[in-house]
């Protein structure tokens, strides 16, 4: 029997005991020794998340070590330590077949709409699992997949070299978003948050700036700062406020990407889109190629992981972990299971 975490119908945490599945062919079993706690997990176990419904097993940032593998799997083999990726795609739509399969119609995520890695164990599809490279700590590697997010959304917001960048949040996927773009070569970065501690972290991670959203007249702080418009907005908040202070602030003919999950419509400023040409873009999840440029970014200590990871709990104070990763006094929180 395995120990596995279950957000109920009523957004409880608890620990249940379920019968441990071992691998069919194409398939690996694992080992679960790090999974993360994400926005998207807290705003699910409350209820607010639009593709996620209770109760589910939470789980898709994890890494762990491979305990067994199933007829015909060569990619991974017993002992390999591996990262989940969590999409599950069905190979065949136009989405899939281009290499986009991020957006493939038929898209479910392991932990989210399948039962995720928060447990003792999982069996999962091998293709599913990347192997850790062996200069990455456990903590590292949990950080892959959160971190793939932002670098995706980098990718699609195109060439940033020499740029301005306006980031709204400071969350964790708003903060890597900002490495991220630091990385791929935006001159300057600016950051917003509501919390003064995250913008004070925003700043030690190498922010230019980082101001409060409520700030007055923030649009025309940016413009002076950048010497105009930011070249992109990533809008890591995705609310109506946000995407409104996204629109004021990019250049004319700069582009906005949504990064942030929408937990249901917002109303978008299309006068100021249409007339400035204004390209609104938005970014869903990651393919392995981000998932491996991200593994990358780690390895080079672009992301310190101590600036992230701010409390580990072990799988049996899942209920606590939850909680903890709900306050403004957080960034990353982790359940520990190895």
């Amino acid at each position: 029997m395995d120990r596995r975490v279950t957000v109920t119908a009523d957004g409880d945490v608890v620990l249940e005991e379920v019968a441990r599945v071992r691998p069919a062919a194409g398939e690996a079993r694992v080992r679960t020794l790090l999974t993360g706690i994400c926005g998207s997990d807290v705003h699910a176990r409350r209820g607010e998340h639009p593709f996620i419904s209770r109760p589910y097993h939470p789980g898709h940032e994890a890494v762990g070590v491979v305990a067994e593998t199933g007829p015909g799997v060569t990619s991974v083999a017993e002992g390999d330590r591996v990262l989940l990726e969590p999409n599950l795609v069905c190979g065949t739509c136009r989405h899939c077949r281009s290499g986009r399969y991020n957006i493939c119609g038929e898209l479910r995520v392991i932990g989210c709409q399948t039962a995720g890695a928060m447990a003792d164990g999982f069996t999962v599809r091998a293709d599913r699992l990347h192997r850790v490279p062996d200069r990455l700590t456990d903590v590292q590697a949990v950080l892959v997949e959160p971190l793939a997010t932002p670098v995706h959304a980098v990718r699609r917001a195109g060439d940033l070299t020499g740029g301005g960048v306006l980031v709204l949040g400071a969350g964790p996927i708003g903060l890597l978003t900002a490495l991220a773009a630091r990385a791929a070569g935006a001159r300057t970065v600016i950051v917003t948050d509501p919390v003064a501690a995250k913008r004070d972290r925003a700043v030690r991670l190498g922010a230019d700036v980082a101001l409060a959203p409520g700030t007055p007249g923030l649009p025309e702080l940016v413009r002076e700062r950048l010497g105009g418009g930011a070249d992109v907005v990533f809008d890591c908040v995705a609310v109506s406020a946000s995407i409104t202070q996204a629109v004021r602030s990019v250049e004319k003919g700069g582009t906005v990407m949504v990064v942030g999950v929408p937990q249901g419509p917002s109303n978008v400023p299309l006068d100021l889109v249409q007339d400035r040409e204004i390209a609104v873009r938005g970014s869903l999840m990651y393919v392995g190629e981000d998932m491996r440029a991200a593994m990358t970014l780690l390895g080079t200590g672009v992301v310190p992981a101590d600036e992230f990871v701010t409390a580990t709990f072990p799988l049996d104070r899942a209920a606590e972990a939850f909680r903890a990763a709900g306050g403004p006094d957080q960034m990353k929180v982790l359940v520990s299971v190895g």
